[in-house]
């Protein structure tokens, strides 16, 4: 992936930042987003399944948000 890039310098000409178009921001964080996701799922492949029945009573058993 070929980013366009602008650097932001401070009076020493150090870089302190970069500024990227908003398109490409957006691609980025779709990427990450995707890659946590799947991290997520692999670790979730390791989790005991439940039948339907035991989640209906986990689900039951969560505290109510009424607002």
């Amino acid at each position: 992936m070929n980013i366009i890039k602008n650097y932001i310098v401070d009076e020493h000409n150090k870089t302190i930042a970069v500024q990227i178009p908003i398109s490409e921001f957006q691609k980025l964080e779709e990427i990450i987003e995707n890659y946590g996701l799947s991290k997520l799922m692999d670790a979730a492949n390791d989790e005991e399944v439940l039948s339907v029945q035991d989640a209906k009573k986990l689900y039951d058993s969560l505290p109510k948000n009424d607002e």
